[in-house]
């Protein structure tokens, strides 16, 4: 089975609206896309981070086709197995799609093609038929997926006996139905795939103390993942549950036994007084940055961060910045990554 890179792990936003569930007896094709008509010249989890905003600016509730595969060979999650896709008019429930992070004439890499392959035997085996291999322009008039992808569809998706690469994420194999993407709300506080938060931070950190971390190859951290599904899973498991029940979401019972007592949702503190635009950017240094890295960390927001959020202003607090405006709606339109007062005032609250 192909190893996917789970979205928590890429850095999904939540779902605009969470795409309708498809099950896989109604999935009967298999179309190949590319990017369009420019070179795609790097690789990991920008690529995804760049599609994803694309197709929210769409309208769209997320990535639209339910795998990427980059030059690398990493393939990432979209829609997954069972979520309805974005991709094709007329052909989004009974067609899973995959795109190869290409465009125009760029060569697909051997790496890049074996993965797309293997998730086309994946696809198969899981919907127990034969799937029809398409070109996007199978089943919509566009150019997508260039003349070499389509060529190359057209042939049967040859792909020689490549092994396709690990996943350098450090998330389990996922394919959207193995693990549970289910939430629990306790306290007023969300736990489960997707949550975030410090509360998802010491829930990872306890499971790590009772010796339950070994699906961590870094973290825990304020976001959760399937590696933490996987922890709460085992140790749900030593408290004696089974089946549904060790599902690796948290309960009522077994998250007050790991950790001692209820949380409780913190009381929202005052917002602390926009110091101004003009304390942030190229060249500033004060502690009214070093104020807004702690939140963005606090607020799940910190990835661009190597050694922690300081006085200096860098590149980092502003891709962090950039990150937390895309996620609001009230606030891409001007995600240059420069706080204002409306992006203080969310960040704050």
């Amino acid at each position: 089975m192909t190893t996917i890179i789970s979205r928590a792990t890429w850095g999904a936003k939540g779902w605009n609206g969470t795409p309708a569930s498809v099950p896989l007896s109604q999935r009967t094709e298999f179309f190949v896309h590319y990017d369009g008509g420019a070179h795609i010249t790097r690789t990991g989890y920008a690529i995804m981070r760049a599609i994803e905003a694309e197709h929210l600016g769409n309208g769209w509730s997320g990535v639209g086709y339910n795998f990427v595969v980059d030059q690398a060979g990493n393939a990432y999650e979209g829609r997954g197995w069972n979520l309805q896709g974005a991709h094709c008019p007329g052909h989004n429930v009974t067609g899973l799609a995959v795109q190869i992070a290409i465009g125009g004439d760029q060569k697909p890499s051997a790496k890049a093609l074996a993965t797309a392959r293997a998730l086309y035997e994946d696809a198969c085996k899981k919907t127990g038929r034969t799937l029809a291999k398409k070109g996007h322009r199978d089943g919509y008039a566009t150019a997508c997926p260039g003349a070499q992808l389509y060529v190359w569809v057209k042939a049967g998706m040859p792909a020689g006996d490549y092994v396709p690469a690990p996943n350098p994420g450090g998330s389990l194999p996922s394919d959207g139905s193995e693990l549970s993407r289910a939430q629990a709300t306790i306290s007023g506080l969300v736990y489960g795939y997707g949550a975030k938060g410090d509360h998802v931070t010491k829930v990872g950190q306890a499971l790590v103390k009772k010796g339950f971390g070994k699906h961590y190859t870094s973290g825990p951290g304020p976001t959760w993942t399937d590696a933490d599904t996987k922890n709460y899973q085992d140790y749900q498991e030593s408290l004696g549950y089974s089946g549904a029940a060790a599902d690796g979401v948290p309960g009522e019972t077994s998250l007050k036994k790991l950790l001692g007592t209820l949380p409780g949702k913190v009381s929202a503190k005052p917002v602390p007084p926009f110091p101004g635009a003009a304390k942030f950017g190229p060249g500033k240094n004060n502690a009214s940055i070093t104020l807004l890295g702690q939140q963005l960390v606090r607020k799940g927001y910190g990835r661009h961060y190597s050694s922690g959020p300081g006085p200096k202003w860098s590149d980092a607090d502003r891709k962090n910045v950039r990150a937390f405006q895309l996620a609001h709606a009230s606030l891409e339109g001007d995600a240059d990554g420069i706080p204002g007062p409306q992006t203080w005032k969310l960040l704050f609250s």
